[in-house]
């Protein structure tokens, strides 16, 4: 399966590319399940995107509340049978 990788620009940093492995809408939030390598294991974040539904570009953050990313793992946990998380 062919992923879509993705490059973040965070500013005055170099850039970072990532392959979404899922994506869900909860509550009107866009979150994205991205991870560092295309193939095998490898480390994981979960990204909500905070732009809103007009603007062109989107701008994500790394879900840090214990809460939202317990509910939001658990959704992509149901989405994605072969992904286990640490």
């Amino acid at each position: 399966m062919k992923l879509e990788k993705i490059t973040f620009c965070p500013e005055g940093e170099e850039a970072v590319d990532f392959f979404v492995l899922e994506q869900t809408r909860i509550a009107g939030v866009n979150y994205i399940l991205v991870t560092d390598v295309e193939e095998g294991d490898g480390d994981a974040l979960i990204l909500k995107d905070l732009s809103k539904d007009d603007e062109k570009e989107s701008l994500y953050t790394i879900v840090s509340d214990d809460k939202e990313l317990e509910a939001v793992a658990g959704v992509f946990a149901d989405l994605l049978d072969d992904i286990k998380f640490v």
